[in-house]
């Protein structure tokens, strides 16, 4: 009985030291704990869109992140990215580039979330929820995730001396313009070495994906009453021609592109979306197309968005129909980082998982062209992504800090 008494005692030491210890590393924190910071990024609504019935403001996004960087003893930058004070990117530097050029390295990602339908959730998009072993929310796999994971790495290596400076920058309008990571493309700030953005891979190394083009554009004619071809001249007929023109244009594309290491190994054309006329006895007056193409790396997005309207303007150039291109989405080009690139070889090793290539598009190619070697790799799952009840296996949380923490030893800290 007295040894019991005794265990029971030794427990409770234990346990109050437990507490103690928990405790003062509540104290500790510079920010509040990862699910807090998590929660209060989904509660802010920052919808990108071409569409400015849906489009938002990112701006709550980002001063909320300044705010806890700043916390952390970092140099805290918004950047606006548009003359409104409506877009930001934020650029937050632990350490001076300047003083060690080439070195360091970028954590990234973007604020921005696609649109989304309510009625297709079964809890609050803007509130995070825990159910089945995962967090529910829009933007939790795609990708504000990424920013509470990296809050609560720095949290803990905070007693960790960095020699290269570490950087987190967050982005505006990936979902639709990108025209953060462009402004940052043209802003020629030396930023670091290596980048890794936090993009849904399912915690695997991507160092390649296909580029895209969207593309929109309208035939115009001349309506006229049905019975009589001659009245009119028809829009829809001429699109005819040239969706036939475009099925065999893509077929030349993909006999002279290809790449193995896709799971769709060439490039592809999809036509998306068609709309033309109001009556079946009138001549069409007018059609409208909608396309994208996932252009392969080596394929220029210039030289191929070229090609596409040499391909419609040939076509109908003796119709006597008119076309005005009607898309507002710049093209992305396609990314590739070097196979033997220091900082997809160490994020392999990380991650235990070779790299890979991918079809949808991110921010990296943006990365690259200015001499940051880029990787995607998050603990997201794209197949959630854009969809109704996203969400963030609770179970990849740990995983990625643990990678983070490796990756930011490796590059930012002299051994």
């Amino acid at each position: 009985m007295y040894r019991d008494a005794v265990l029971s005692c030794d427990r409770i030491h234990a346990l109050v030291i437990d507490i103690n210890i928990k405790f003062k590393q509540i104290l500790m924190r510079n920010t509040p704990d990862f699910e807090t910071c998590f929660a209060e990024l989904i509660g802010l609504p920052s919808v990108s869109s071409i569409d400015p019935a849906h489009d938002q403001s990112n701006q709550a996004v980002i001063d909320c992140l300044a705010n806890w960087l700043d916390a952390l003893g970092f140099e805290c930058e918004i950047m606006p990215v548009s003359d409104s004070p409506q877009k930001s990117n934020l650029i937050a530097r632990l350490g001076h580039a300047d003083d060690t050029p080439n070195q360091g390295l970028v954590l990234s990602g973007h604020t921005d979330t696609v649109p989304y339908d309510a009625s297709g959730w079964d809890s609050d998009p803007f509130q995070l929820t825990e159910r089945d072993g995962n967090y529910y929310g829009l933007g939790t796999a795609d990708m504000k995730s990424y920013f509470p994971i990296i809050l609560e790495t720095l949290e803990r290596m905070q007693a960790v001396n960095f020699d290269h400076p570490v950087t987190v920058i967050a982005t505006a309008d990936e979902e639709s313009t990108m025209s953060g990571a462009r402004l940052l493309g043209e802003s020629g700030y030396s930023l670091g070495r290596y980048c890794v953005i936090g993009e849904p891979t399912g915690l695997k190394p991507i160092r390649a994906h296909k580029g895209i083009i969207i593309e929109s554009f309208r035939l115009e004619g001349r309506s006229g009453h049905s019975s009589n071809p001659l009245l009119g001249n028809s829009a829809l007929e001429g699109m005819t021609d040239v969706l036939n023109a475009l099925r065999d244009w893509r077929d030349k594309l993909q006999k002279q592109y290809s790449d193995s290491e896709f799971a769709v190994p060439v490039p592809t054309l999809n036509l998306g979306r068609i709309h033309g006329g109001d009556s079946p006895n009138r001549i069409c007056a007018n059609c409208e197309l909608s396309l994208d193409i996932r252009m392969l790396p080596g394929m220029d997005v210039d030289e191929i968005s070229q090609q596409l309207r040499n391909v419609v303007e040939s076509t109908i150039a003796a119709s006597g129909l008119e076309i005005f291109y009607t898309g507002q989405v710049p093209g992305i080009p396609p990314m590739q980082t070097p196979m033997e690139s220091e900082v997809v070889r160490t994020c392999e090793k990380h991650t235990g998982h070779g790299s890979e290539c991918v079809a949808f598009a991110t921010e990296g190619p943006f990365f690259n062209d200015i001499g940051i070697e880029t990787v995607i790799l998050g603990p997201g799952d794209i197949d959630v992504a854009h969809q109704p009840n996203e969400y963030l296996p609770i179970k990849r949380i740990e995983p990625m800090i643990t990678i983070l923490t490796n990756l930011l030893t490796d590059f930012c800290v002299t051994k």
